[in-house]
């Protein structure tokens, strides 16, 4: 791979967490074809008898409950924690109550972790009530960072109301990143894939592209991408990232169809996305293509004007022939870094578009700030002054060149046809 091309210059440094979305507790209930012969074990398992609480907690519960809906939580716990159940059913009803209001509360995940554990463990909740205890647990261990316990109990609920859920797979999927068991996040995202299959969801394609890119796995990425793309056009991410992800497995012809895609969606805005359109252009042969679409972002301001740049642009011009747009902005990186280099290129791209007045300052200037070729340069400004019939300054400057025993030779050449142009001009030099 082209040094050119980093991560450094992606789009994203990192697809990592800060792609990775944890999705919502929706429930959507779509069956997957492989869990078909689970669904229809749910289906004969026999109906979990309904339970009602004794008519003391329940009146208790129902005070609970009515300062739950005049919304005073604190004192709903109170209430749930005076009552001193005997039967199994009412302590685990009432525990699955309290664990509900400490959630509720927020910033108290511990306490409702406790209480759920105690509703779940006789396993005597309603069918309702149990599967949701188990859920609501391991969305909370999923927030205390106990991932291990979160997948146990989405994979217990998952088992226990025979649902399939695509928000839960994603969950799992997430966990599995969390835990680093990169490799398990796949399974549990093509799964959520499937349970969304009416309504397609970002996230488990988000959870994949992170599993293989942080495995390396960079053509398997770039599959999920090419599915993604197809699938939520609208999003400017997926452009600006698959081609990123060409560039890692150095299909440049690919990157390039895809970012200039994307460009003309209007989807690059940023100034690394750019440059590195404009550096593919030139690596396929269209400097023409880079120099404009640099010289456009250079001026609104998307792209710095520094001297790296300036002096990218000025070199695309060069490499598209342009000769008199690069002697411009060769002379702009002149002024702007004071190198006798940028000044010499500039001097010789104006000689060689004929515009020899010009030439020859940028040339001094050049051989002032100490440039090596210096009997080159003045060579140059030789020739300058000559087609410009100045014969004596040409003249002086060609005696400089012979001077520089690498122009010593071209430079004899030229003073005598110095000379003897001027002889027959009659002027005296």
């Amino acid at each position: 791979m082209s040094k050119q091309f980093t991560l450094e210059s992606m789009s994203f440094k990192k697809v990592s967490t800060s792609l990775v979305v944890i999705a919502s507790l929706l429930i959507v209930q779509v069956p997957f074809a492989e869990n078909a012969n689970a669904a229809a074990a749910q289906e004969e398992k026999k109906k979990r008898p309904t339970q009602l609480v004794g008519q003391s907690v329940g009146k208790k519960v129902q005070k609970a409950f009515e300062a739950y809906t005049a919304d005073d939580i604190d004192g709903a716990l109170v209430i749930l924690k005076e009552i001193e159940a005997k039967q199994d059913y009412d302590k685990a009803y009432v525990s699955r109550f309290i664990a509900v209001m400490y959630a509720t509360k927020g910033d108290h995940e511990e306490d409702a972790i406790k209480y759920l554990k105690i509703a779940i463990a006789p396993d005597i909740l309603n069918e309702g009530d149990h599967g949701e205890a188990l859920k609501l647990l391991g969305d909370l261990q999923m927030q205390t960072k106990d991932y291990k316990g979160a997948l146990s109990n989405y994979y217990t609920w998952m088992d226990f109301t025979g649902k399939n859920d695509g928000d839960t797979w994603v969950k799992i999927a997430q966990a599995n990143y969390e835990l680093k068991q990169l490799d398990k996040m796949i399974v549990p995202a093509d799964n959520a894939i499937a349970a969304f299959a009416n309504k397609p969801n970002q996230n488990p394609y988000i959870l994949k592209l992170t599993s293989y890119y942080e495995r390396k796995k960079y053509k398997e990425a770039i599959k999920v991408l090419e599915t993604v793309i197809l699938i939520f056009p609208e999003n400017k991410t997926w452009w600006t990232q698959l081609p990123m992800f060409y560039l890692l497995i150095e299909d440049y012809p690919k990157a390039l169809q895809t970012l200039d895609l994307a460009y003309k969606q209007g989807f690059l805005d940023k100034e690394s996305q750019i440059k590195t359109l404009a550096s593919l252009y030139s690596s396929n042969e269209s400097p023409y293509k880079a120099a404009l679409l640099l010289e456009k972002h250079i001026a609104s301001g998307l792209v710095k004007r520094d001297d790296k740049n300036i002096s990218t642009l000025a070199n695309a011009w060069h490499a598209a022939q342009h000769v008199s747009t690069a002697a411009k902005y060769y002379g702009e990186l002149a002024k702007m870094t004071g190198d006798a280099r940028h000044y010499s290129k500039q001097g010789m791209l104006l000689k060689q578009d004929e515009q020899f007045a010009k030439a020859i300052p940028a040339l001094n200037k050049a051989i002032e700030l100490g440039a090596k070729n210096e009997g080159r340069l003045y060579m140059s400004i030789a020739e300058s002054y000559f087609y410009l019939e100045k014969y004596k300054q040409a003249y002086v400057a060609i005696n400089k060149a012979i001077k520089d025993p690498k122009s010593r030779k071209a430079a004899n050449g030229w003073k005598g046809f110095i000379t003897d142009t001027a002889r027959r001009k009659n002027v005296s030099i």
